[in-house]
């Protein structure tokens, strides 16, 4: 079997394009829910689009990847299982090697030309208050990822500051990814989450528990997000099962992009920040504040760092005074 990994998150199977992400929440989809109705339903698809990804699929490979069974609905084949597995493999492995890759080539890049001072590098967990305190600064550069990501990216020497959230802790602790001895976290500006839906509620969702007895279709954060971690913890505490939200395994990797096909109808519910909601004119459910906070590595400190500290803070709603007693 020839087999190409191409740009764009395709994988070429016998000379057939494969979506690599898409493929992979299939396949897990099925795997879960027993059923391609099921896995359908809970990533947003059309039965017969679910069933014709999945022969297309087969039909690259030259072999079934589900099965039929009596009484057990459908499931993976022993083939498809093992597919499954080899593909979250590589795109796991795939995306810490293009989080290296990447940094190596702008050093590259750099090396190549006349460089200006060398920008702070920030790899961070999207935020619009943060990208808007940014954008007018030539002295940074941003590279927008998940809050885990942009830790991986800092303990790596990848990048000087990481951006990152975990929702509430309890009694105001620092979350527990913050307490390694090798960094410093900074709390920067507070935040609120909830539910981003059309305008006016039209579905009346109070909660993450209205969201499955509605049955309103939901667009979810990326896995390492801190958004997707903190919504799962409360999907936990609900006592509530992924495949109890419709549209679960569906993602999206910006706060805005969430509220674009929650903006657009594909979805009536995402969860997210309120400034997110507001820029497309969509109602909010608040069910939460957390802290968004700066981490460098203990060696590490930079005046450009401090200037947007102090920047955020007093952009923060909280106000400055608020956010440094979290100090």
């Amino acid at each position: 079997m020839k087999v190409e990994l191409r740009l764009g998150g395709l994988i070429s199977l016998n000379g057939r394009d494969i979506a690599l992400g898409q493929t992979l929440a299939l396949l897990e989809a099925v795997a879960r829910e027993r059923s391609v109705r099921g896995a359908a339903e809970g990533l947003g698809l059309s039965y017969r689009s679910a069933w014709g990804r999945m022969a297309a699929l087969e039909e690259a490979i030259g072999r079934p990847v589900v099965v039929k069974t009596k009484g057990h609905g459908t499931v993976l084949t022993e083939l498809g299982e093992a597919l499954r597995e080899s593909l979250a493999s590589t795109v796991k492995q795939f995306e810490r090697s293009l989080a290296r890759e990447e940094r190596s080539l702008e050093q590259r890049l750099a090396a190549l030309v006349s460089s200006p001072p060398r920008r702070l590098a920030i790899a961070a967990s999207h935020d619009p208050l943060l990208l808007d305190a940014l954008k007018a600064r030539s002295d940074v550069e941003i590279a927008v990822m998940g809050s885990e990501a942009a830790l991986e990216r800092l303990l790596a020497s990848q990048a000087d500051v990481a951006g990152c959230h975990f929702g509430p802790s309890a009694d105001d602790d620092m979350p527990e990814p913050l307490r390694d001895p090798r960094v410093v976290a900074h709390p920067a500006f507070m935040r609120e989450q909830g539910l981003i839906v059309a305008r006016g509620n039209p579905l009346g969702l109070c909660s993450i528990a209205d969201l499955a007895p509605s049955k309103a279709r939901f667009i979810n954060r990326q896995r390492g997000s801190g958004t997707r971690t903190w919504f799962d913890r409360m999907l936990a505490a609900k006592r509530l099962s992924p495949k109890d939200i419709v549209g679960y395994g569906v993602e999206e990797f910006t706060h805005h992009a969430v509220a674009a096909v929650v903006a657009s109808g594909a979805a009536d519910a995402g969860f997210g920040v309120r400034a997110a909601a507001e820029a497309f004119g969509l109602s909010f459910v608040p069910l939460g504040r957390e802290t968004y906070y700066l981490v460098h590595r203990k060696d590490f400190s930079s005046p450009v760092l401090d200037e947007i500290l102090a920047e955020l803070r007093a952009r923060s709603p909280e106000g400055a005074s608020s956010i440094l007693a979290r100090s």
